[in-house]
């Protein structure tokens, strides 16, 4: 197998005054200083203080008389963790904008004892757009590397996600138990909120009475009878105070029923209330389309909330 062809770093890494080089698996030389990296890490600062044996008594290649030491992490994995640890008058940290750039750095931290880069890698797991897209790999990663906080904090998020995973890359940082613990966890919360949707003591108790969300059955303020514009629902398990509600939020209530028994987050409510809002906007109904978004937004925000609450005193059942 042919070696890789030696290629020079980007700056800061090609300082001509540098005194040691790190070469990548991937053959990329980076010219770096050893007191940024014995500053940063205990590692390197034991490996830069251990003796060095006369010249030509040892078997160190040397390249323009500076020692070259070859690393395992390629070049991409080993400039993001360089930046980490030098300066930031001379390199910024980086922005760790994917998951494997994540599970790289991570593990060359943790190899080389760079625990402040470690912290710094964990905020970039705890990154909300991260977790919004991918906390199934975010809870892998944060499991693997056994950081508690990270690893609930993925698991709270992948509750927007169905309770039946599908196939992720870094599955395989995980054991089974691992697995089966998120999808029980996962489960117990479907069950919490479950009791939601069969008792409207929290609706009832927010609005107070049928006037406070007369919305809800399209009753005018200064009308003593009901007008179903929109059709009247007919599903009695969504009958606040025992009244038939407007047809489209029974069917709102229906879908967000049944997207709770896989996803039960706030989230999936909110979700669920934005296409209803566009729907009933769309229809012909001057009254409901007039003031859908508000009544909704304010009662998905209720339901969103209860559901939150209704998840939070279930625990992941792992051990850290």
């Amino acid at each position: 197998m042919e070696s890789p062809i030696e290629t020079c770093a980007s700056a800061p890494f090609d300082h001509a005054k540098a005194d040691v080089i790190l070469r990548s698996a991937d053959g990329v030389e980076f010219r770096v200083f050893t007191l940024f990296l014995s500053l940063a890490s205990p590692f390197f600062e034991t490996l830069f203080g251990l003796p060095q044996a006369p010249d030509g008594a040892s078997d160190q290649e040397m390249k323009d008389g500076l020692a070259v030491i070859a690393m395992s992490e390629d070049s991409k994995t080993l400039d993001l963790f360089l930046r980490f640890c030098y300066p930031s008058t001379l390199a910024e940290d980086p922005s760790l904008e994917s998951l494997t750039e994540v599970l790289a750095v991570l593990a060359a931290a943790r190899k080389y004892s760079l625990d402040l880069i470690e912290r710094k890698v964990c905020q970039a797991l705890a990154n909300p757009k991260v977790l919004e897209t991918e906390p199934l790999r975010c809870f892998a990663i944060a499991r693997n590397a056994r950081l508690k906080h990270e690893t609930i904090i993925a698991a709270r998020y992948n509750l927007r996600q169905p309770l039946i995973p599908a196939l992720f890359a870094e599955i395989n940082l995980i054991s089974s138990s691992e697995l089966l613990a998120l999808l029980t966890y996962h489960k117990k919360c479907i069950i919490a909120v479950k009791a939601l949707m069969k008792d409207f003591q929290w609706m009832t108790a927010h609005y107070g009475s049928i006037g406070g969300c007369g919305w809800l059955f399209n009753r005018p303020n200064n009308s003593g009878y009901n007008q179903y514009c929109c059709g009247q629902g007919t599903d009695t398990r969504f009958f606040p105070w025992n009244t038939a509600p407007l047809a489209w939020w029974t069917t709102y209530m229906q879908e967000t029923y049944e997207l709770l028994q896989d996803s039960p987050s706030g989230e999936t409510v909110r979700t669920a209330a934005d296409k209803t809002i566009q729907k009933v906007r769309s229809a012909s109904c001057t009254a409901c389309s007039g003031r859908v978004k508000d009544a909704m937004t304010e009662f998905s925000n209720l339901l969103a909330l209860k559901v939150e609450e209704s998840v939070a005193p279930i625990e992941l059942e792992m051990d850290f």
